[in-house]
């Protein structure tokens, strides 16, 4: 799950990251106020979506009086504002986050992530703060410093040095980069987060570090132990299919094609995705409807597939075992009565009850075709939905 930037800061500060005064407005007027109350010579208006590269699009600029905090909140407000992570479509900002302007002398990144190579945290810092992380490890892996955390004795002090040294850091700054980090390892472990970044993490002119962005993300299989967390997820900022399939604990990531996949586990639905791709067509999403899925969950996750205006055609490709494959047909045949079925719907599957299930699509007398092996199925489908793309 993401967050905005305003409440990964409070999150930090909780923990004791020090970051920019600042508050969240929705208007105009409360951005003038804060302004205001900042009483900064310059504030920095902010605005607030689940991307990066926001100043690029026009999403962040300097107000050097409250009036003019105003103005460009008035202006950024209610904006389509498009950047490299949004996509083409953008998001409307609807919130702005209203801070401090600081005396920055640098600009560093550092960030701490879940390594599944390691099987442990990771933390990274980097001199090029305020940079694409991608495009500094792209162009100069040399410059990214990693240190792995051992979870069961935390993150050390020689690590935190051997990380200021790296970087650069005058002997007075590392003596406050040890806390820092400190502060920002912990606000990772005990929130469940799989990735808290900061970037650019700033030195400032009186010799302060401080997070002047925030980025946070958190493992969802964790929020049930954080309740104040979860309440913190913005749906505007999520894909409304995205979030309709979260109430059936259904696992949907929409893409960019025009062929809807539903299986059942997380590997199949990758080979699935790759094998439309070998045959020339192109997945519309990832849907994972889970191994032990009802007939209920299965018909869901159809008129989700179905609700998707991109998709010319979908592919069913389910291996029954804990999901039989009767239940799996019953809940599709159920769905597609429901919504008319009109697309064309192929079908593979193996398992438990596989006859009972292929028996039920042909008695359906819907546009249901049967097909033998994954291979088959794809290719009938990129076919039946328009042809190579």
């Amino acid at each position: 799950m993401k967050i905005h930037e305003y409440q990964a800061k409070e999150i930090f500060r909780r923990f004791g990251v020090p970051t920019p005064r600042g508050e969240m407005v929705t208007t105009p007027e409360q951005a003038r106020a804060v302004a205001q109350k900042l009483g900064t010579p310059v504030v920095v208006v902010k605005a607030q979506i689940h991307a990066g590269g926001r100043g690029k699009g026009g999403g962040v600029k300097l107000a050097r009086s409250a009036d003019e905090a105003q103005q460009l909140a008035s202006k950024i407000l209610g904006m389509n504002l498009i950047t490299p992570q949004t996509g083409p479509g953008g998001r409307i900002v609807r919130r702005l986050l209203i801070e401090e302007g600081l005396d920055i002398k640098r600009e560093l990144y550092l960030s701490i992530l879940i390594d599944r190579a390691v099987e442990a945290p990771v933390i990274m810092a980097s001199a090029a703060g305020g940079m694409e992380i991608e495009e500094v490890a792209h162009s100069n892996p040399e410059a990214i410093l990693k240190e792995t955390i051992r979870p069961a004795v935390g993150l050390q002090p020689y690590q935190v040095r051997k990380l200021a040294f790296g970087l650069g850091l005058s002997a007075d700054l590392i003596g406050v980069a040890t806390p820092f980090f400190q502060a920002l390892y912990r606000a990772f472990l005990e929130t469940d987060a799989s990735l808290v970044e900061i970037n650019p993490l700033v030195v400032t002119g009186d010799g302060r570090l401080i997070a002047l962005d925030a980025k946070v993300n958190f493992d969802d299989n964790a929020l049930y132990r954080h309740k104040d967390l979860a309440e913190l997820r913005d749906l505007d900022e999520e894909e409304p299919l995205e979030v309709e399939a979260s109430k059936y604990k259904l696992n949907y990531i929409k893409l960019d094609g025009t062929v809807g996949c539903m299986v059942n586990g997380a590997g199949l639905a990758m080979a699935t995705m790759d094998i439309i791709k070998l045959a020339g067509g192109s997945p519309a999403n990832f849907l994972d409807v889970g191994g032990g899925a009802s007939a209920d969950q299965v018909k869901s996750a159809f008129k989700i597939l179905m609700s998707d205006s991109a998709v010319r055609g979908v592919f069913i490709n389910v291996f029954g075992g804990i999901l039989r494959c009767d239940v799996l047909a019953t809940g599709v045949v159920n769905a597609a009565r429901d919504l008319g079925l009109k697309l064309p719907v192929v079908v593979r599957m193996e398992g438990t009850n596989v006859e009972q299930g292929r028996q039920i699509l042909r008695d359906s007398g819907l546009n249901f075709t049967i097909a033998e092996g994954m291979k088959d199925g794809a290719d009938k489908v990129v076919r039946l939905a328009g042809g190579a793309q």
